[in-house]
């Protein structure tokens, strides 16, 4: 596993990035499995969507400030998107938890997913982060031929994507 560091801070200090790579924009975006719930006939794989352009909203965790403002503003934004648009939000929350606040805050139009069982998500797209154990804040909108047409790696932890660049890039996908 390799290691990416001085790449992001939480609340100003340094933590390590880990994963197989740093997916970047041009790339084609790795294949990996989540979970909408916890058996196996809930994996759900970004081969699912092929043919999609995808918008991979990706927090440390759905109970926290920040991170649940992440997934409502994406909420909102992806009923401007279109049906060819794919919104998925990727944290390692447990399922359950993930649906019981998406049943609370009426998220509809985006697949909240779990990297609980077997962090691939994390491990192939490099964004785990080490020293807190949780998804590093970022997102990545993938085209319909499975191109990263968009990455943001958020610096600061505590800190928004920048919602209207992702917008911009799934507009340019389209």
């Amino acid at each position: 596993m390799a290691e990416f560091k001085n790449r992001v801070t939480y609340r100003g200090q340094p933590v390590t990035l880990e994963g197989e790579q740093e997916v970047k924009e041009g790339d084609i975006a790795p294949d990996f499995t989540v979970y909408k719930g916890l058996n196996a006939s809930d994996a759900v794989h970004l081969s699912d969507v092929k043919g999609n352009v995808v918008v991979l909203s990706v927090s440390p965790s759905v109970d926290t400030k920040v991170c649940a403002i992440q997934l409502r503003t994406f909420n909102k934004q992806a009923t401007e998107m279109g049906p060819g648009v794919k919104v998925w939000y990727v944290s390692l929350d447990l399922p359950f938890a993930l649906n019981r606040f998406s049943a609370a805050e009426g998220i509809n139009h985006v697949s909240v997913l779990s990297d609980y069982k077997d962090r691939e998500f994390a491990r192939k797209y490099g964004v785990y982060m080490k020293e807190l154990g949780l998804l590093a804040r970022s997102t990545f909108v993938v085209d319909r031929d499975g191109k990263v047409v968009f990455r943001e790696i958020v610096p600061e932890m505590t800190h928004e994507p920048d919602y209207d660049a992702a917008l911009e890039a799934v507009r340019k996908a389209l």
